[in-house]
């Protein structure tokens, strides 16, 4: 058995552009979990197995293979060693700077998992890695790195947003019983905390869809209109100017909206699609819980089994809908400028004027308005790489009662 006190937590948040490590602390009184001060970042481009100019292979071909024999392209097998040995590399880097023992590593990872959980079968913006947590391990064993127990599983960052939000000194679950949680980075992440216990959104797919599965009238996800990575692509779709060059110039959605605010049209248009669709999304969100789904949206599967409205939440209401990460600050950034936060309240307004359910109304809004308080913006940026080590720590806990 590990002695508690000399466990060290790792928590690993890989995204589609490079990979985050933290060391983990935990405070023995309160139960609650805090980032350390040491944090180690590799960018996959920085690998000669980077493969610049990437394209994934076609998502609907993703889901079609991935409960079965997965044909990886040689660029997706090259490319992939790339994230694998970075996130092993910011292990490694870790463990040798803090002279760790019992290293514990919790590790969350957009897309969809293999059947072991160690894997990625299908990744919308990246490619698959089915032996992810195998490669890791390889590279940590060569480097004389040993763990304490093997990667017991990949988590969803989405998944690990919640356990952040909720075991952090700070974070903005723990004092909701009922809340919603919108991560925006390179991806999007979906999390909730209903009747005061985290519920994942797998555990609640046959009534309420992940926002990478919905889609737009344009075809497109809504990952696309409310994650950094995904208004970095719709600008450079509407500005002809390539993401290499948008990243060489140091273009990111920040840019990109004072960009808008400077009357650029392709910024200005990119913003008025982000605040339509993130405005639908969460009223979307209030919706569901209230009554269920009521198909407000279309899905990128259209193989995607048709929803349940019936769940075991009616009626429930959200006192809070966060925003997260790199999301939650431009939202912070755009009030008062009529560029993101504005427009995305008039969506919402504009969405329960639709509505007949006079108690749904009331529940929300105020003077026939929606009351803005009810958006609140996350600080903690980190949710992911912290959510990640807390589970390592339950898993560990979990295994050894």
């Amino acid at each position: 058995m590990i002695e508690e006190k000399k466990v060290q937590l790792i928590g690993i948040d890989g995204g589609a552009s490079k990979v985050s490590g933290w060391e983990i602390k935990m405070d023995s009184q309160s139960g609650l979990f805090s980032l350390g001060e040491l944090n180690v970042q590799k960018q996959y481009r920085d690998y000669e197995e980077f493969q610049a100019g990437f394209t994934p292979v076609d998502v609907k071909q993703q889901l079609a293979e991935m409960n079965g024999e997965i044909q990886l392209t040689e660029d997706e097998k090259k490319h992939g060693r790339a994230y694998m040995y970075a996130a092993a590399d910011v292990i490694i880097e870790i463990t040798k700077k803090l002279r760790a023992e019992n290293i514990l590593v919790g590790i969350g990872m957009p897309g969809l998992k293999a059947p072991d959980k160690r894997g990625i079968v299908a990744l919308a913006n990246g490619p698959r890695l089915p032996e992810y947590a195998a490669i890791i391990e390889k590279r940590l064993e060569a480097a004389g790195v040993k763990l304490s127990a093997p990667i017991s599983h990949l988590g969803s960052d989405a998944d690990y947003c919640g356990l952040g939000e909720e075991y952090a000194a700070d974070g903005a679950f723990g004092t909701s019983d009922n809340a919603y949680y919108l991560g925006g980075g390179t991806g999007v992440a979906d999390a909730m905390k209903l009747r005061g216990k985290l519920l994942p959104f797998d555990a609640a797919k046959p009534w309420i869809a992940k926002a990478w599965e919905m889609k737009s009238s344009a075809g497109l996800s809504i990952e696309r209109y409310a994650s950094s990575g995904g208004i970095q692509f719709l600008y450079s779709q509407a500005s002809g100017i390539s993401l290499d060059e948008l990243n060489t110039e140091g273009i990111f959605p920040p840019q990109i909206m004072e960009k808008a605010i400077a009357g650029d049209e392709a910024a200005k248009k990119v913003f008025a699609d982000v605040a339509t669709y993130l405005g639908r999304l969460l009223f979307e969100r209030m919706q569901t819980l209230w009554s269920g789904w009521k198909g407000n949206f279309e899905f990128v599967n259209p193989a995607k089994p048709a929803l349940e409205s019936a769940h075991p939440y009616h009626q429930t209401f959200l006192e809070k809908l966060i925003i997260g990460q790199r999301l939650g600050d431009l939202m912070a950034e755009s009030i008062g400028k009529d560029i993101l936060w504005e427009p995305v309240m008039e969506t919402i307004n504009a969405e329960f004027a639709k509505v007949s359910d006079a108690k749904f109304k009331n529940a929300y809004l105020c003077c026939d308005s929606f009351r803005q308080s009810q958006i609140f913006i996350s600080k903690l940026r980190e949710a992911p790489a912290l959510g990640a080590g807390v589970d390592a720590w339950l898993t560990h806990k979990k295994k050894e009662a």
